[in-house]
């Protein structure tokens, strides 16, 4: 390779890598955003990293004001809405920012619980998977942490 080839294949990478650095994200270019969350499992970390995004999501400045957010529990993800999960207030918390929290009731029947068990605080739908197919076919984004 001769040094003029050298050194511009060197100043296109530094170009590159100057252009990379001035990113700072998508734009918004529409008046309101949709994402549920999926939750199905009762890992702890799982479930800190689910409302940890749900927070973050919310605070984004580009979204703030734009964006509907539901978190639906199904499978493992059921056991965070049990009473005594250690999750009420975080939940709460989420609610409080308009978040809506759903309960899939066909993961209740598999693992013989009644709402009784849950939070009274919470929604209900037929079953998650179900909720996931709507909302993604009105256009939310599903996130799975």
């Amino acid at each position: 390779m001769t040094s003029s080839l050298v050194e511009a294949q060197s100043k296109s990478i530094d170009n590159k890598l100057i252009e990379n650095a001035k990113f700072s994200g998508a734009e918004t270019h529409h008046k309101h955003y949709k994402a549920i969350y999926q939750l199905d499992s009762n890992n702890p970390d799982v479930v800190k990293k689910a409302f940890r995004n749900i927070k973050n999501v919310l605070n984004d400045p580009r979204l703030k004001g734009k964006i509907e957010v539901e978190l639906i529990t199904f499978s493992g993800g059921t056991e965070v809405m049990l009473k005594d999960s250690g999750y009420e207030e975080a939940l709460k918390d989420l609610i409080n920012k308009g978040v809506t929290v759903a309960q899939c009731t066909n993961s209740l029947q598999e693992r013989k619980l009644k709402k009784e068990q849950l939070y009274d605080f919470i929604g209900y739908v037929p079953s998650g998977n179900g909720e996931l197919v709507i909302r993604a076919s009105e256009g939310w984004v599903i996130v799975k942490p």
